[in-house]
């Protein structure tokens, strides 16, 4: 298994994180777990509409090329 560190959490997530895993009778570490489980297990849908909606949007996007994440990389940007 994998360990992640969380950083920055607001005191109201956090606060209602704890609810959440007291009322659901698990450790705050195995409330987020399931949280994630659970927004990544749900299948992205989307209409027709939204299809081509994110198709423009995405064509529109500027092309990027290794060169950029290379310079930001010497720049100490990740």
């Amino acid at each position: 298994m994998l360990n992640l560190t969380l950083k920055n959490i607001p005191k109201e997530l956090h606060a209602r994180l704890r609810q959440s895993a007291e009322k659901n009778r698990r450790s705050l570490n195995s409330e987020i777990l399931a949280r994630l489980e659970a927004e990544f297990a749900a299948p992205v849908v989307m209409d027709e509409a939204q299809a081509r909606a994110m198709k423009r949007y995405v064509a529109g996007l500027p092309r990027l090329d290794h060169r950029i994440g290379d310079r930001a990389k010497r720049k100490g940007l990740k």
